[in-house]
């Protein structure tokens, strides 16, 4: 039996090492990347100057749903803090994704469908606990980014306030490069039923809260999902208790019908963190103009992704394009960025190469008060009036 044991036990190692190191960033490197030219023509000097002095953010990455340690640059995937620092990325929603359905339809999707995050919390290692419960995958999400701001906290800072936003952005405007991290959830299925877990995931540093993914869930129907249905009476009770709560909610892959009843229900602003413009891309992966003009009459800030099944085409030129578009269709004070980076999507460039956006609005007339606005000032200015003071 020793003898088996010392022979069998390198084989089990090897296998996983194999597993960890190279099955599992492979299956990454075939959700998340970059396709745009290997190498983009640098930006003027003109652009470059502007671009270091802007405040950037982004309100939607999924980032910390892969095992990469973000701490260290990788050849693949869409974001870690060393490219983050050379784009003068400034703040980032991360977004906890607890369940995915195989496919990923636009169009149509079971809530009962295999779900694709039980399988990857599996290969990655992630805590048994994670393995049949979506609160425990989320909380462990917010471990992950929390470990990694105590790690580095001159890279990076867990943001809970606004008092925390504000020192941040106190820091960055004397030159530190220090990155403000909003926990976010991608669907609010880790409720599990229970309004009282918006309380658990508050005390665990969430400030954004989606309400549906690809699938419908407890609290409504999804946009992709098969129901179309508005909130349900369960639905209305979290939103009440994420607006009480300070909570920002995020209508993201909601229903048209919920996006309406949401509207009417809560008492703050909300986010579209990260889609297209319908008249732009006629694509059912986002909702119409009129219901984008909701939004924004409320106070709400829609936030422009970088992935063809977003925008049609996902070149630079063309996301500022569909960006001017949302402009003359909500105003200048309710757009931004939303990426949608790392969230099993391919882009044209990473978050080391966001001045592309810059040189891009230049050449396409934006003024230079606009280009901060959607860049950052708009995200900025939103966070800092709907977190909690303190």
């Amino acid at each position: 039996m020793k003898k088996l044991l010392v022979v069998l036990t390198p084989l089990v190692l090897i296998l996983f090492a194999g597993w960890k190191w190279l099955l599992v960033p492979g299956i990454e490197k075939g959700q998340n990347q970059r396709i745009g030219p290997a190498e983009y023509p640098p930006v003027s000097a003109q652009t470059a100057a502007l671009h270091r002095k802007l405040l950037i953010g982004d309100l939607h990455a999924d980032s910390f749903l892969w095992g990469r340690d973000l701490g260290e640059e990788k050849d693949y995937g869409h974001v870690d803090l060393p490219r983050a620092r050379r784009g003068n990325l400034g703040m980032q929603v991360f977004t906890a994704v607890t369940k995915s359905p195989r496919g990923q339809n636009y169009n149509r999707n079971s809530s009962e469908a295999d779900d694709n995050i039980t399988l990857l919390a599996v290969a990655e290692g992630w805590p048994p606990r994670t393995w049949d419960s979506l609160l425990q995958r989320a909380l462990y999400h917010a471990e992950r980014v929390t470990r990694l701001a105590t790690r580095v906290p001159e890279q990076l800072a867990l943001v809970r306030s606004a008092a925390d936003l504000r020192g941040v952005l106190g820091k960055r405007a004397h030159g530190s490069e220090q990155i403000a991290a909003i926990l976010g959830i991608e669907g609010s299925h880790p409720l599990e039923g229970r309004v009282e877990n918006i309380g658990v995931l508050y005390d665990a540093g969430f400030r954004v809260m989606g309400l549906q993914h690809f699938f419908d869930n407890a609290l409504g129907g999804s946009l992709h999902g098969e129901s179309g249905a508005g909130l349900t009476d369960f639905g209305r009770a979290a939103v009440q208790e994420m607006d009480r709560r300070g909570i920002v909610i995020d209508v993201a892959h909601s229903s048209e019908q919920v996006v309406r009843d949401v509207l009417a229900t809560a008492e703050r602003p909300v986010i579209l963190s990260h889609t297209g413009l319908k008249g732009m891309c006629d694509s059912p992966r986002n909702i119409s103009d009129a219901l984008m003009q909701q939004i924004a009459a409320r106070g709400g800030l829609v936030g422009v992704g970088y992935w063809k099944g977003a925008v049609c085409d996902d070149s630079p030129a063309h996301i500022v394009k569909t960006i001017r578009y949302a402009i003359d269709l909500l105003g200048v004070d309710h757009v931004a960025l939303g990426s949608d980076y790392d969230g099993s999507v391919a882009t044209a460039f990473d978050v080391s190469e966001l001045d592309l956006l810059t040189g891009e609005m230049l050449k396409q007339g934006f003024t230079k008060e606009e280009i901060r606005r959607v860049m950052g000032q708009n995200m900025r200015d939103f966070f800092l009036a709907q977190l909690p003071a303190s």
